[in-house]
């Protein structure tokens, strides 16, 4: 029977007046994987900084680390290898309980965190300029590993994550799935004893998030290391979990086998209508020939979108789906006036003006930018702004406090907030949201300017199955009530299905299949299933 590494008693977390953690109580094993499951807000992150003891403490109740901790130098391990000698000094390993939050226990906290690791969501926290090697090789200085055997074992934690092929690859340079798997190589590098992963696939399409899933669950295995993985998605704890918990407002509702805690969070889920057809207008975009060339110290010549062409509509939903590295992010960004293309043309129609997205000038590129949103996969939130402060300084310009409060709680709304939830948070700091709510803040943050193009590079990343319908009924709503046309760029097929009107198949940089989106995916699977 394996013995208990972490209890948790009775946990209790408020900030300000809001209890966002209530009397919660678990035991995770040595080596066991638990899934945390529950929509945005339900307060799965703030058990994660908690159970690693980060940030805030808690209002109230305890953390408890049973583990083995050498009497000479600082290593600790779990506690069944309590009366072991230590592998770095050769002491003996003795039995300690550690409460991770009481003040007096200090220097055995410190030893805690350094057997634990943590994936985030959305956060690769790499080293963009350097190489692979040279990312997990500055893992491995972290943490003083010798340094005569750290590039044998910084080669050893690649292969590890199947990445030996990209070794010598630039980190900024690699796909969203690869750059995960290098961050799982540089936590690995520490030997933790327990890894935490945050939404660690959540932006990843569905094939690269099962190759990550497997490399996780295959890491914890081959390392005897215990995890704890938060999602909105059931099939990551069907995936990953060998127990599983769900998180209702800051409450445990159910806990036991990931089969009958996904059922239970399933329950007041059900799937909506599809949207009534609507009649576009007229061509608002035009893309013809767009190629986007690159040199990459490592690849030579590369053709990140190559050739490209397509239309969209006024008024219409377009989506452009493929796997990590196919070319989404780099052609939204083209589209949005972010970066230029080598060649072709990106013509956006502005009142009754087509303009040429690839040309620079306050005539051109300038002008059409004013009128185009776009919301990055990996946004960013001022982090001392409040929430109101946050949606009105990013139309840039002033407004009296209440036209400024009904304009975001009305975009608020749009990006799939109650109007009660809407005014609660205007005047909290993002760090007081949810990964989930913020990142429905962001989505406000681009509508509010009131744009005649909308492109969304991953929106339902880190959501929920029911928020998502929230957000699916607020792009619906907003381009039935303000004309508004949406690109969105992502892996989510459910999603797409579900609101888009056309989609767009990349690969290798260019669009493979285009056409109505039930159909474009049918064809798709078909394919797939053929080979």
């Amino acid at each position: 029977m394996p013995k208990p590494f972490i209890s948790v008693q009775d946990l209790c977390m408020d900030f300000d007046d809001t209890r966002v953690l209530n009397r919660v109580s678990f035991e995770i094993s040595e080596g066991e994987v638990i899934g945390v499951i529950g929509r945005s807000g339900a307060g799965k992150s703030v058990l994660m900084h908690l159970l690693r003891g980060v940030e805030e403490p808690p209002t109230k109740g305890s953390i408890v680390y049973h583990v083995a901790a050498c009497d000479r130098c600082t290593f600790m391990d779990v506690r069944s290898r309590a009366g072991n000698p230590c592998p770095v000094c050769g002491g003996e390993l003795v039995a300690a309980d550690v409460d991770l939050w009481d003040e007096k226990s200090d220097g055995m906290k410190s030893r805690v965190m350094n057997r634990t690791a943590i994936m985030f969501q959305r956060t690769f926290a790499l080293y963009g300029d350097d190489r692979v090697i040279e990312n997990v090789l500055h893992a491995l200085d972290d943490i003083r590993f010798p340094q005569e055997h750290a590039i044998a074992r910084a080669a050893d934690l690649i292969d590890q994550v199947k990445l030996s092929h990209r070794m010598m690859h630039i980190a900024r340079d690699l796909s969203g799935g690869e750059k995960q798997r290098v961050v799982l190589a540089r936590q690995l590098a520490k030997n933790p004893a327990m890894l935490f992963a945050d939404e660690p696939t959540g932006t990843l399409d569905p094939e690269t998030a099962k190759f990550v899933h497997t490399m996780l669950t295959e890491a914890a295995k081959r390392n005897t290391m215990g995890m704890v993985v938060t999602s909105h998605f059931p099939q990551v704890i069907e995936d990953m979990a060998d127990r599983a918990m769900l998180l209702v407002d800051g409450e445990i509702a159910s806990i036991g086998s990931p089969e009958a805690v996904i059922k239970s969070f399933a329950k007041d889920y059900s799937e909506t209508e599809a949207p009534e057809p609507v009649e576009f207008g007229g061509k608002i975009l035009s893309a013809r020939d767009v190629t986007k060339r690159y040199i990459s110290v490592d690849r030579g010549v590369v053709k990140a979108v190559n050739a490209v062409t397509f239309d969209v509509a006024r008024k219409e939903i377009f989506g452009i789906i493929g796997k990590s590295g196919a070319g989404k992010t780099t052609l939204s960004q083209i589209i949005s006036g972010v970066i230029e293309p080598t060649s072709g043309e990106m013509n956006i129609l502005i009142g009754d003006d087509w303009v040429d997205m690839t040309k620079p000038g306050i005539s051109e590129r300038g002008r059409a930018k004013e009128y185009i949103g776009l919301l990055h996969q990996e946004y960013d939130l001022f982090p001392h702004r409040t929430v109101l402060d946050n949606l009105t300084d990013s139309i840039g310009l002033e407004f009296p406090k209440e036209l400024a409060m009904r304009k975001a709680i009305a975009t608020l709304r749009m990006a799939g907030f109650t109007d009660e939830r809407s005014n609660e948070i205007l005047d909290r700091f993002p760090g007081e949201l949810s990964d989930g709510e913020r990142h429905r803040v962001a989505l406000a943050q681009v509508l509010i300017r009131e744009p005649r193009l909308v492109v969304l590079d991953e929106p339902t990343g880190t959501m929920d199955p029911i928020t998502k319908q929230d957000v699916k009924r607020s792009i619906l709503n907003a381009r039935d009530e303000m004309e508004e046309t949406f690109i969105i760029v992502s892996h989510d097929m459910d999603f797409v299905r579900d609101i888009c009107d056309r989609l767009a198949i990349m690969k290798g940089g260019r669009i493979v299949s285009i056409g109505p989106a039930k159909e474009v995916l049918s064809q798709a699977s078909k394919e797939e299933e053929a080979a």
